[in-house]
């Protein structure tokens, strides 16, 4: 059974090269509901967070990796923890799109504590995103 949380909504600030590929991608392909905006900032509703997309070209660029089952894991990333039903169709409707993935959908851990559902890509700028699935939600901080 999983256990209802409630948690305040968190506030990430990131660079991007360009808003309006900025809306095409959060906006349009991830689905996320755009808030204030101006010429240099866009607001962005991301599964119930706020992330704001700052336009700061010379601040975008791949990230460095880390291993982690055996793959290269971008080390600055964000994203989110959805259900798996949800994690699935996301994964169908970026494949649709022909989203190039750092990292393919896959189940990672399996049979381990903490199995979980994940994919890693990037936006238009070079930020690296991880959405990840548990089967059970109690296995997130799983040891």
């Amino acid at each position: 059974m999983t256990r209802a949380r409630t948690l305040p909504p968190f506030h990430l600030a990131f660079p991007v090269r360009d808003l309006a590929e900025a809306r095409a991608f959060y906006g349009d392909l991830l689905g996320c509901p755009e808030g204030r905006s101006s010429d240099q900032w866009v607001d962005f509703d991301f599964y119930g967070h706020q992330i704001v997309a700052h336009l700061s070209p010379d601040e975008c660029g791949q990230a460095r990796t880390g291993s982690v089952d055996e793959h290269d894991v971008p080390v600055r990333h964000f994203g989110a923890v959805l259900d798996m039903e949800a994690w699935e169709r996301l994964a169908e409707k970026l494949k649709d799109a022909g989203t190039r993935f750092v990292i393919e959908p896959y189940i990672r851990f399996k049979g381990q504590p903490g199995e979980q559902a994940t994919m890693f890509f990037l936006d238009p700028s070079g930020n690296a995103l991880e959405f990840k699935a548990f089967k059970n939600l109690d296995s997130l901080f799983a040891k």
